[in-house]
This record gives C-alpha cells, sequence and structure tokens, in this order.
C-alpha cells in the first residue's frame, strides 16, 4: 500500500489555506495563474541578486501572459535561469501532496508536493483507469500527421509515478501528446529517478497558466528542488508549451484543425537545402523514426536502434515514418 504524509507540519498546512484562499478569487482576473497571480512571490531559494531582471518570472504578481515567449521549435524554455522559487515551508523532507480547488470554470490550479518514495507508487501498484474525467477543452482529435493518434491526453500536472494519483479531476488538464510526452515527461523522469536513486526528497510544483476564460491551457509552468542536497540533484523552473505542431488549437473550446507549418527555430542547424537537422532515433525494424528523449525509444530492443543526425526529410525520402508519440 502507498504511504503518504499528507500536510504534517502545520507551517505547510497554514501556507497551502491561504493559497487555496487566493485561488478561489483567482477566477475573477482576466489572466489566471491560479496560486500565483496577484500574490507576494515566496522568498527565493537563492539570492535575488544572481538571476537576471531581463528573465521571465512568472511567480511576479506584475507577471503577464505576453511575457512568455512564442513557441518556435522547442518543447519548452527555461524561466528565471532555471532557478524556482519556492518558500521555506514548502521546502520539507516529509511527503506531502495538495491539489488547488477547480474555479469557477471547472479549471485546474496549482499543485505541489514534496516528492518522496512514499508519495510514489508500489512497485506493485497499477496505473487506474482515469477516462472518467473530463478535463475542460476536452474536444478529442486524432490526425493522420500524428500517426492516427489521439491529440488529447488527460495530462498529469503532477505526473503518476511521482504521486500515483489516477482519476483525480484537480491533477488533470487537456494536453498535447507534445506537451505530455516531449515537454513535462523528461523532468518528470529525472525527478523519479533521482528520487528511487537517493532517497531525497523533492520540492515539485505546476501551474497551468490559462490566457482569460480559456478552457485549455496555454502551457504549463515546472518547478524542480532537491531538498537535502540544497538543489545539488534537481534544480528547475520551466515553461512547457501546450501545442502540437502542424495542429491549429483553439485554446478557448478546445476545438482543433490540421493545418500551419511547424515552427522553425530560427538558430537551428540546417542543411544545404534548407532543411532542419536534428538527432533522432531509428527503429530499423518498424522504420520508425524518433526524438531521443521518447518514451518509445527506451522500449526498442538495442538491435533495432540506430542514432541518426540529419533532416526529417530525408528520412521519410529514405522509407521511415515519424512516431506518432513524439511526432517528429
Amino acid at each position: 500500500m502507498k504511504r503518504k504524509s499528507i500536510l504534517q507540519h502545520a507551517g505547510v498546512w497554514l501556507h497551502l489555506l491561504l493559497l487555496s484562499l487566493c485561488l478561489s478569487l483567482s477566477s475573477c482576473l482576466s489572466f489566471s495563474v491560479p496560486g500565483q497571480n496577484g500574490q507576494n512571490p515566496p522568498p527565493a531559494v537563492t539570492d535575488p541578486s544572481e538571476t537576471d531582471p531581463a528573465e521571465i518570472d512568472p511567480s511576479s504578481p506584475d507577471f503577464v501572459l505576453i511575457d512568455l515567449p512564442t513557441y518556435v521549435g522547442s518543447a519548452y524554455v527555461v524561466l528565471n535561469n532555471n532557478v524556482p522559487v519556492f518558500s521555506p515551508e514548502e521546502l520539507t523532507t516529509e511527503g506531502y501532496e495538495f491539489y488547488s480547488p477547480l474555479d469557477a470554470l471547472g479549471r485546474c490550479g496549482t499543485v505541489i508536493a514534496s516528492v518522496g518514495r512514499e508519495t510514489m507508487p508500489a512497485e506493485d501498484e497499477d496505473r487506474g483507469n482515469i477516462s472518467s474525467v473530463k478535463p475542460t477543452g476536452w474536444v478529442q482529435a486524432s490526425y493522420d500527421s500524428m500517426g492516427g493518434q489521439p491529440l488529447y491526453n488527460r495530462a498529469h500536472l503532477i505526473g503518476w509515478q511521482l504521486t500515483a494519483e489516477n482519476a483525480n479531476e484537480r491533477n488533470l488538464v487537456t494536453g498535447t501528446r507534445y506537451l505530455n510526452v516531449q515537454g513535462m515527461l523528461p523532468f518528470e523522469d529525472m525527478v523519479a529517478d533521482y528520487v528511487k536513486e537517493t532517497g531525497n526528497h523533492v520540492a515539485y510544483r505546476v501551474t497551468p497558466i490559462f490566457e482569460g476564460n480559456n478552457l485549455v491551457c496555454s502551457g504549463v509552468q515546472m518547478e524542480g528542488f532537491s531538498v537535502e542536497d540544497n538543489g545539488e540533484g534537481i534544480c528547475f523552473n520551466v515553461y512547457c508549451f501546450n501545442v502540437q505542431p502542424g495542429i491549429i488549437i483553439d485554446y478557448a473550446t478546445g476545438v482543433s484543425s490540421e493545418g500551419g507549418e511547424k515552427p522553425v527555430d530560427p538558430e537551428a542547424e540546417t542543411n544545404a537545402d534548407g532543411e532542419v537537422i536534428h538527432d533522432y532515433v531509428l527503429n530499423t525494424n518498424s522504420k520508425r523514426f524518433h526524438y531521443p528523449n521518447c518514451s518509445s525509444v527506451g522500449q526498442m530492443k538495442e538491435t533495432n536502434k540506430q542514432p541518426y543526425t540529419g533532416s526529417r526529410e530525408d528520412l521519410i525520402d529514405q522509407g521511415y515514418q515519424p512516431c506518432g508519440s513524439c511526432n517528429p
């Protein structure tokens, strides 16, 4: 049986009660960053003088959506010099979890946990069925460009492998496969591996960011900080884009359509034909190609796995098809 120590410190309890009260008031704001907007930022975990004031800082009460960078081909961008912002009460060596109440539109807010072995699923624990939850903006679709795979996932704000939450409506948002696999999963895996290897705890917060009354979040801010070693093992603050390359999403409703070119990073390396060069992993058996951090790569037989650096177009000309999960 999974063991959880939820809100054991009185200081954490008081802090999160205040957070919940602020969230109940946030629905009247035109731009919703539940759990943060309109509040004074908590003390930083490092010397604030070390941060660049020109960097984006979503913990600031002056933060607005226009400050977020435009998606140009990378699944996430670093915020605040990769420095997270946690209060002292949140940096605890005892496991806890907190899930904000849904706002007036039924949208999720900030979720936070002290992830430790005690919050993670037991080795013999199976993932439950979460199909009963319909997050806001859940208008499912599938496209040939994605290999027939569905556009949306019920995306866990705190991944199942970290807190074993299944059909928790306060922890599930409408997220693209790209957000889930390319944006969030690498950070979830990093935290899970660290906790399993060290037995330490990681302060972990995820904030879905909605524009106005949109039902689908534009993206999520993810923060992590390892407690016992003061951030030596885990320290990140990133914004992951809730996009799907080649798909147009109406964030107000969740309705989508196929169209538009895949954005190209202006700093990306190109070949003589102007095609973008990427690192891929080929499955020589299935004739599919993947991004190196795609979850499918770990399931390949080593005999079928082949690294490749080149353009997407060259691989397609060689008879390879893009993976339907990471959509390279």
